[in-house]
């Protein structure tokens, strides 16, 4: 029975978010309200399990992704993003403009929120475009392959991260790992796949042609703009790979554990971006203040989306279904990480967020997790990767392609649609192959 009222707690949440648009906060705590007391919890259980789930969840969180806001917007209003997508042009070539694109939007997209990189990038690729006289969607489909794969698979986005600190997963490793499925994903999804696409006639909006280009001198170096952009995964890198090779626990390697810390490698970035992004290019201190405010505003709603998750993860555990749920997928003999792609590709094609999806996911599945001995890192990635599943009408971002590069319903679902399926799919595959070497 109680695998039945979190189906049902499931099916509502994809009602009220896709057919009511009923915030997506708010469906989660009143989902989390009905599957708790549907289990038998007492009424007031329920509401000390939901606020605790969500003071779990942000407590770690609040941290990751309000300094990670922050350095996206001082990428983003520095130039950094731009210095970045004109050098790698301008190393690559023309011939291999799109391995170019594709470079800049994994490396945006690390430290970037993804509606935040597309704005930012498209514009670009539309210049470029037109400079070239390259198809649109054969120059453009490289980069946001890699911003999507950066968005769904890796911390310290929202998604990843929260499913990585559920697991139990190290976040290093999860980065290590995810760069390796990332590689053969994007490349398939983005070069490759666009090539298909050169006979698409689109016809954006005129405005998006004429996008604010900052000047040599008001941009950052490409040095600059590469290491203030990478500095967290750098961080976290040098911290992995120490302890991949030794105990740590020298002076040495003490130090760059600290540092390889996610909340004090953001820390660090955020700190070092002030300074290399900001007064080192001459702007006030103010000013860099307020922009960094901005940012933050803009992840308001992913952190309330994530609390929820968050509340609804409590009460299935305190409840105990979730550990009935974990009894029954272990009798199922399937294996854990297509469970997981398999679990988060449903929510994800019926709800549309990947964010949703993932972390719904990852409350349903989390004691499954330790249960089968799985790699908690490569359970993450498998989790990611379903979330990004055929993106279509209920997608924030199927709309934002559609719109900015001027296409039909059809034409979006034939590109857009089918890329991000190629991405989940290849990530699910990446992460089976590194199942059996692992």
């Amino acid at each position: 029975m109680s695998v039945v009222i979190v189906l049902l707690g499931v099916f509502a949440l994809l009602l009220l978010i896709a057919w009511a648009r009923l915030n997506a906060f708010l469906a989660f705590i009143i989902v989390s309200l009905g599957v708790g007391l549907a289990e038998g919890m007492d009424a007031l259980a329920v509401v000390e399990a939901i606020k605790t789930g969500i003071g779990h969840t942000l407590g770690f969180l609040v941290l990751i992704l309000g300094l990670g806001a922050m350095l996206g917007k001082l990428v983003a209003d520095s130039g950094a993003a731009q210095r970045i997508a004109q050098t790698l042009v301008a190393w690559f070539g023309l011939r291999r403009v799109q391995i170019a694109l594709m470079l800049t939007g994994f490396i945006v997209g690390v430290p970037m929120f993804y509606s935040v990189g597309f704005v930012i990038l498209v514009p670009l690729v539309f210049t470029l475009a037109a400079a070239t006289r390259l198809p649109l969607l054969y120059v453009g489909l490289p980069m946001l392959s890699a911003l999507s794969v950066t968005h769904g698979y890796l911390p310290p986005h929202p998604a990843p991260t929260a499913i990585a600190h559920d697991f139990g997963a190290d976040i290093g490793l999860t980065m290590l790992y995810g760069f390796v499925v990332a590689i053969p994903a994007i490349l398939v999804a983005g070069p490759l796949f666009s090539r298909t696409l050169k006979g698409y006639q689109v016809d954006p909006p005129a405005e998006f042609f004429n996008p604010k280009i900052l000047s040599e001198e008001e941009m950052p170096s490409i040095g600059n703009s590469l290491f203030s952009a990478l500095l967290p995964v750098l961080l976290i890198g040098a911290s992995t790979a120490v302890l991949l090779f030794s105990t740590g626990e020298s002076l040495l390697g003490q130090s760059l554990r600290f540092l390889g810390d996610p909340v004090i490698a953001m820390l660090v970035a955020v700190l070092v971006a002030i300074w290399t992004l900001g007064l080192r290019q001459g702007k006030k201190m103010t000013d860099i203040m307020a922009s960094m405010t901005d940012g933050v505003k803009s992840i308001t709603m992913i952190l309330l989306i994530i609390a929820g998750a968050g509340a609804l993860k409590e009460v299935l555990i305190q409840s105990g279904v979730s550990d009935v749920i974990a009894e029954w997928l272990i009798g199922s003999q399937a294996n854990p990480l297509f469970l997981a792609w398999a679990i988060a590709s449903v929510i994800r094609v019926c709800v549309g967020s990947a964010t949703v999806a993932g972390l719904t996911t990852s409350g349903i599945i989390t004691p499954f997790v330790a249960e089968t001995g799985a790699s908690p890192e490569l359970m993450v990635l498998a989790t990611g990767a379903g979330s990004l599943l055929f993106s279509h009408v209920n997608d924030t971002g199927f709309w934002m392609f559609k719109e900015y590069f001027g296409l039909s319903l059809k034409q979006t679902f034939a590109s857009w649609s089918i890329m991000e399926t190629i991405v989940s799919v290849m990530g699910l595959l990446g992460v089976l192959v590194l199942d059996v070497w692992l």
